[in-house]
């Protein structure tokens, strides 16, 4: 599992610094994705580099463009009537899918065009492709990253009565039966659970928790084809308003005057640790001739496992890191990734760094062990630490990557705060894990003075206390020797 205090950033090398033609800085077409210092992967990534130019394009003096040039939106308009025109549709339809936690996630992740330039749930063939190549073939015939699929799965009396019927569309409908989505032009084809579940996660061990939640139990088919949402995903729990589409963060980024943004997913609380790579990461896009570049704090708000911290507690600390000063409110923007969590490791990694180009987000930090987990039977992680980053920098649709490495960030005991790893003097520093973390969170032991703001950790606490009330003092206990 990863150790939350070991990050590393990659930049780009050449064409890395802003042009300066017509006086407007030009970002590169790139996104940087994170590779250690003299790793095997410096030389793949230097092929790769190389190569003609494919994949994610940048319009000169703006953003990085998305996925196939445009992103694809897929909620109806209230213009015109054809949002009513849907809801009336949808109403009519005699066949009804109905949509459970993580459909609906997925539901909002295409509606928004965070998987451009896919139009709706897989037909059987881009699922194949994502499945075999982490990748689909764009209407240009250019291949374009996607390395989970994106699927909803129907049962065998399902499949038997659209069949019967000739129905070419269904509606999709949340637990209290309400249309959310029409899907059109349909397929339905075979669920191969095991192959889709050894191809995503490199093995069908019992107790992954993606597969318990969306898989084991889903139908034996699926169903792919147009996807058109009557109305944008809500969910009502008072964190809507961090829900940012792709389209709405970019226009915030426009807003700033971003010549660059860098992207940062977690699902662990922030620590100092975090925020020390984000805050040098900006110090070093300005040395390298960028005038604004912006942090994207991009948490994920989809499905995750038990043990992790909830969203919102997450993102109740978040906001106490912004105020506490921890994270410049200026040039950082905090929003929600609505994705499902896979914990599928370097097959994951790949759809969090594309989702976020689709953002705009030019850079993108990636951490030891992306998207990782313990292995759910034998006691060792499920992926190698360093594959995640290292399969980045071969992956299909994000090349053209040049790397600037970072040194990793730990609790330095000397000075009293995280800082990065002097290896001359490596005794001084102390690597605290999530796992850790959270531990002293749960028992109500105060971390080492610097590892993360008060109030935060604060936050923590108090969602820990609120699952098991303490019997004994209410006050925290002493820090953790450092």
């Amino acid at each position: 599992m990863a150790t939350q205090a070991a990050f590393v950033v990659k930049f780009p090398q050449q064409l890395a610094r802003p042009s300066r033609a017509q006086g407007r800085p030009v970002p590169p077409a790139r996104v940087g994705i994170a590779v250690s210092r003299g790793s095997p992967g410096n030389k793949a990534v230097s092929a790769a580099a190389a190569a003609p130019p494919r994949g994610v394009r940048c319009r000169a003096g703006g953003l990085i463009e998305p996925d196939g040039g445009k992103l694809v939106e897929l909620v109806a308009p209230e213009e015109g009537g054809r949002r009513a025109a849907l809801r009336r549709e949808a109403a009519a339809l005699p066949h009804r899918v109905r949509l459970g936690r993580v459909d609906t996630e997925w539901v909002h992740v295409l509606s928004e065009g965070w998987a451009s330039p896919l139009r709706g749930f897989m037909r059987e063939n881009e699922f194949l492709q994502a499945l075999h190549f982490n990748a689909v073939r764009g209407d240009d015939g250019t291949m374009v990253n996607m390395s989970v699929p994106i699927v909803l799965a129907v049962d065998d009396a399902q499949r038997r009565a659209i069949l019967a019927s000739g129905a070419t569309s269904v509606a999709l409908v949340d637990d209290h039966d309400r249309p959310v989505a029409v899907l059109s032009d349909i397929e339905i084809y075979k669920h191969n659970k095991e192959e889709r579940i050894a191809r995503t996660w490199g093995t069908t061990a019992r107790g992954l928790p993606y597969v318990d939640e969306a898989i084991t139990n889903a139908g034996d088919w699926l169903i792919g084809g147009d996807l058109e949402v009557i109305e944008p995903i809500k969910y009502n729990d008072g964190l809507d308003q961090y829900r940012l589409s792709p389209a709405q963060l970019r226009e915030e980024f426009a807003r700033r005057n971003a010549d660059a943004v860098f992207a940062f997913q977690l699902r662990n609380p922030v620590h100092n640790g975090h925020a020390l790579l984000m805050t040098d990461t900006r110090r070093r896009l300005l040395e390298m001739g960028y005038k604004n570049p912006v942090l994207l704090l991009h948490p994920l708000g989809g499905f995750t496992k038990a043990d992790d911290v909830p969203l919102s507690v997450r993102m109740k600390q978040h906001e106490k890191v912004l105020e506490e000063g921890v994270l410049n409110p200026e040039s950082t923007v905090v929003a929600i990734f609505p994705s499902p969590m896979h914990y599928a490791g370097p097959t994951e990694v790949q759809w969090h760094a594309k989702a976020r180009i689709n953002a705009g987000a030019n850079f993108y930090i990636v951490g030891r062990d992306p998207a990782g987990m313990g292995h759910p039977i034998e006691k060792r992680d499920l992926y190698d630490a360093d594959h995640g980053k290292k399969v980045l920098s071969m992956a299909p649709g994000l090349e053209r990557l040049n790397i600037l490495p970072f040194k990793v960030a730990a609790y330095d005991r000397k000075h009293n705060k995280m800082n990065f790893f002097d290896p001359s003097r490596k005794e001084d520093f102390l690597f605290i894990s999530g796992t850790k973390m959270r531990g002293l969170a749960k028992n109500r032991e105060s971390p080492p003075d610097g590892f993360m703001c008060p109030g935060g950790w604060k936050v923590l606490v108090e969602y820990y206390d609120s699952l098991t009330p303490p019997e004994d003092s209410p006050k925290l206990r002493e820090a953790v020797a450092a």
